[in-house]
C-alpha cells in the first residue's frame, strides 16, 4: 500500500499539487465551494423529508429540481477532493478523520441507493399524503446527520493532518 500511495504523491499531479503555491489553494476552493453545494441541496431534500421545510412541495418534484445540480456538485467535490488527496497522500491515508469522513461519504451513498432503490417506490401516494412513512423520514435524518459528520471530519482532517 505504501509503494501505492508514494506513487502517487510522485505522479505528474501530486508533485504539481504538492509544489504549485496555487494548485493546492485553488483545488481546495474549489472543493469547499463544491461541498457546500452538495451539502445544502442535500439538506434541502432531507428537511422535506423529515419533515421540517419545504413541506408544501412534493418530494418527487424536489427530487427531480435537485439532484442533478447535486450530482454535478458531487463529481467537482470528487474530482478535487481526488487531486487534493494526491498532494499528501501517505499523510492522508493515515489521518483517522480522512478515513472516517470517506467512510461517511460511503454510508451516505448507501443510504442514499436504498432510499432510490427501495424506500422511494411508494413516492406516488407520499406527494398526496401530509406525512411521509418513517422509512422515508429516517433515510432523510441519517443523510442529513451523516454529511454533516463528513463536514466535521472533512474539517478536522484537513486542519490536523496527523492520526489521532
Amino acid at each position: 500500500m505504501q509503494e501505492t500511495l508514494d506513487a502517487i504523491g510522485a505522479s505528474p499531479i501530486g508533485d504539481f499539487m504538492a509544489a504549485d503555491p496555487f494548485a493546492f489553494p485553488t483545488v481546495e476552493t474549489v472543493h469547499v465551494i463544491a461541498i457546500t453545494l452538495v451539502i445544502g441541496l442535500i439538506a434541502i431534500i432531507d428537511l422535506r423529508l423529515i419533515g421540517v421545510a419545504s413541506t408544501s412541495y412534493p418530494v418527487s418534484r424536489l427530487s427531480r429540481a435537485l439532484l442533478p445540480p447535486t450530482w454535478i456538485a458531487f463529481i467537482l467535490a470528487a474530482i478535487s477532493g481526488v487531486l487534493l488527496f494526491t498532494s499528501q497522500p501517505a499523510t492522508y491515508f493515515e489521518n483517522t478523520a480522512f478515513r472516517v469522513k470517506v467512510a461517511l461519504i460511503v454510508f451516505a451513498g448507501l443510504n442514499m441507493l436504498v432510499f432510490h432503490f427501495l424506500t422511494m417506490r411508494g413516492i406516488e401516494t407520499w406527494d398526496k399524503k401530509g406525512r411521509l412513512p418513517l422509512a422515508a423520514r429516517l433515510a432523510g435524518l441519517l443523510s442529513l446527520v451523516t454529511w454533516m459528520g463528513v463536514v466535521a471530519f472533512g474539517r478536522w482532517s484537513g486542519f490536523t493532518m496527523s492520526p489521532f
